[in-house]
């Protein structure tokens, strides 16, 4: 069990409730839960790494500056279009002024040698997608998500990684640098998303999401577990080790929250 905790709103209180609702409805994990903000030193370790191995350079772009320079020529939008990739000393010494007067260090992005990369994913099949020069450690310091779960994953020995598709486009990117980093791809599996009515992405705003949520409106983590099961098409009292990947459908789940606030049918 990882806990992702190096947001700077993460706080104890949420991912205890996290592991309590998890366990409430039977996934359990093996070991201690490992919290990301303890591995920092491997962090840097690797980030040094790749500094000596010439993989990383600065980047100075400000967000503004990021939102308003288009993307890369024929590039899917959001890919970096490279424009601090071969400064001269001097543009750099500029851009680290620049920086330094808003009180940030450059970002620090990966020299990515290709413009794309094949992956095998078990629902999607093959996925071809852009690998761009992403940020690999933020201007604040702060190590990005592409970054530390691919050491994370590499380290721990990870073989199956089921997440939701919307997470499909960064699994090149991923798996480029886990080559690089000589760590093993694992399988992968993406499925699709939870939305409300809207087809918007579930937010607490959208009411009862949490099993927290859910006990004030009468669901006890059975009756949770069965509305998860079902909507797979698969009866309340399934095994969750025995179900396969290729059942899960390939649409989004539309969850109607109001309903769930009348309770769990008899």
């Amino acid at each position: 069990m990882r806990m992702e905790d190096l947001d700077d709103r993460s706080r104890p209180q949420y991912y205890d409730r996290q592991l309590a609702d998890l366990d409430a409805i039977g996934v359990d994990w093996d070991g201690d839960v490992l919290h990301q903000s303890t591995r920092i030193d491997r962090y840097e370790q690797i980030f040094a790494e790749l500094i000596a191995r010439g993989l990383l350079y600065e980047c100075y772009c400000t967000r503004r500056e990021l939102a308003d320079v288009a993307s890369a020529p024929h590039r899917p939008p959001g890919c970096y279009a490279g424009t601090c990739r071969d400064l001269t000393e001097a543009e750099r010494e500029e851009g680290r002024a620049k920086l330094a007067g808003m009180n940030r260090g450059p970002a620090y992005r990966l020299r990515a040698e290709v413009d794309e990369l094949e992956v095998i994913d078990r629902l999607a099949g093959r996925y071809t997608g852009a690998v761009d020069d992403f940020v690999i450690r933020r201007g604040d310091g702060a190590y990005s998500y592409n970054f530390v779960s691919v050491v994370d994953d590499g380290d721990f020995g990870v073989t199956q990684i089921v997440r939701a598709d919307d997470l499909l486009p960064s699994t090149p990117r991923q798996v480029y640098l886990q080559r690089l980093l000589g760590y093993e791809t694992p399988e992968y599996i993406h499925v699709p998303l939870v939305l409300n009515l809207d087809g918007v992405r579930l937010a607490k705003r959208d009411g009862a999401v949490t099993l927290t949520d859910l006990a004030a409106f009468g669901w006890d983590p059975r009756s949770v577990r069965a509305l998860l099961l079902e909507s797979l098409g698969l009866p309340a009292d399934a095994d969750l080790a025995d179900i396969a990947p290729e059942v899960i459908p390939r649409e989004p789940w539309l969850l109607d929250v109001a309903a769930l606030e009348l309770g769990p049918r008899a």
